[in-house]
């Protein structure tokens, strides 16, 4: 492979991802979601509100127009760009400009839909209202929050958004803008060397794969680079494995020992140096007399470091009511249904994508099938049935391994493995197919599931 990173498709390579294409209607995804008939339009006089316009709350806004005939669709959210987020580890690790990932909000929403530009400032369960920035207050019949996450960038001491790109510390998780910057800081590694950490939060996560990915994608890149023999990687997480799904936990500890990436387990980031270029974790190990944890710090020195802030519902949703009040307190996540994403205290509001606290999901994968599911039970309840759809916990994860190689890792709530092409795409093998399904095939269908046609 050539050190510019262009690549060629060999005439059996495009067979090989033509036939995957034609596997999921031509579109190329593996995310293709749950089977189900084409659904009759549906009149109603429901007014539909849905907070947040980013992949799950235009999917199904998109989704939902074409499905109800007289009803009112509301879709509030204040962001006038829209991110590709599976698109921000691309940008981070050099290989797609900020571009990439950006558009505009406004254009995926489809007629018929009403566009509040604005963010929700309350939601009251109990009277059904929802109140925005500017005063205006909505009352609903239905309510469907999707505001997606924010970043807990105050709980690691001494860093912030304008560190990234400098001091050698990277964040690719806060936007394109940086994403690029943590480029920027990435590849000044590559060329000088030295000591490079990965970070992942204590908290539930977008997409758990990410942090994995990057490590990978740097490591790779620097054992090409003018210091190839000159760096070291290390993996620093809070929890005691590497991934949730344990075949897909040993098989990453596998590839990392093989490319001497050191992973270090129970450590939590806690604090920065900027000026030391000095990491802070909070570690907990085993005392092998007493049986008994024992909490220490670490200091551990970096030439460029990666950090994935904690991770929490936004302060909208842990104001309202409607997070749970025994899991996952510190965050915040909304309380449903895992299997139909349906408040189980107040049964007109769904959770639809990161915001929804489930045991797994918030990938772009897990919206994909979960937007099908919630229309189907909200039209049901309009029309005063049950709904017929329900989500298993599907979660789709290219694992980028190395630049034109990835894993293409599918599982459910109960970590068995998913592949949608069995006989085709090992799910646990390097493969240049899985890696054109993530930089290739992965967007276009993006795009069709945030028209609601997929």
């Amino acid at each position: 492979m050539k050190k510019t990173d262009k690549f060629t498709l060999s005439r059996r390579e495009l067979l090989t991802f033509g036939l995957a294409s034609a596997a999921t209607g031509g579109l190329g995804l593996t995310i293709s979601g749950p089977v189900q008939a084409k659904t009759a339009v549906v009149n109603t006089k429901a007014h539909i509100v849905i907070i947040g316009a980013g992949a799950g709350g235009l999917a199904l806004a998109n989704r939902l127009v074409k499905q109800l005939q007289g009803g009112r669709i509301t879709l509030i959210d204040p962001r006038a760009d829209h991110y590709y987020q599976p698109g921000l580890s691309l940008v981070g690790a050099g290989l797609k400009p900020a571009s990439y990932v950006v558009s505009k909000t406004a254009d995926w929403v489809s007629a018929g839909i009403d566009f509040i530009p604005e963010a929700a400032a309350a939601i009251d369960p109990e009277s059904n209202t929802v109140s925005t920035t500017s005063g205006k207050s909505l009352r609903y019949d239905f309510l469907v929050v999707a505001p997606g996450l924010v970043l807990d960038n105050e709980a690691i001491e001494g860093f912030s958004l304008d560190l990234i790109g400098q001091h050698g510390i990277g964040g690719l998780y806060a936007g394109p803008e940086y994403a690029a910057r943590t480029w920027q800081a990435a590849s000044q590694f590559i060329e000088k060397g030295g000591v490079a950490i990965s970070t992942r939060p204590a908290t539930e996560m977008k997409c758990a794969g990410a942090p994995l990915k990057h490590t990978f994608l740097i490591d790779d890149r620097a054992s090409r680079g003018p210091k190839s023999q000159g760096y070291e990687m290390h993996y620093a997480c809070p929890q005691p494995v590497l991934f949730s799904v344990p075949i897909v936990a040993e098989k990453v500890r596998m590839l990392y020992g093989q490319r001497g990436i050191q992973a270090h387990l129970q450590h939590t980031l806690k604090a920065i140096d900027p000026g030391r270029k000095i990491a802070t974790f909070a570690t907990s190990e085993v005392n092998k007399t007493t049986g008994e944890a024992v909490a220490s710090t670490v200091e551990m020195p970096y030439d460029y470091l990666h950090v994935i802030q904690p991770q929490r519902a936004p302060a909208v949703i842990r104001e309202s009511g409607l997070s749970w009040a025994n899991r996952w307190v510190d965050q915040g996540w909304v309380e449903c249904d895992p299997r139909t994403l349906r408040h189980l205290r107040f049964p007109n509001i769904f959770a639809l994508g990161d915001v929804a606290g489930i045991p797994k999901g918030k990938t772009a994968a897990s919206v994909k099938w979960q937007t099908p599911v919630v229309a189907d039970h909200l039209i049901a309840a309009i029309q005063e049935r049950e709904g017929t759809l329900f989500y298993d916990g599907y979660t789709s994860c290219p694992l980028i391994t190395r630049v034109g190689q990835a894993m293409l890792v599918e599982f459910d709530y109960h970590n068995n493995l998913l592949p949608s092409f069995p006989g085709l795409i090992a799910p646990l093998e390097e493969l240049w197919l899985s890696w054109l399904m993530k930089v290739w095939a992965l967007k276009p269908t993006y795009n069709a599931m945030l028209q609601g046609k997929a």
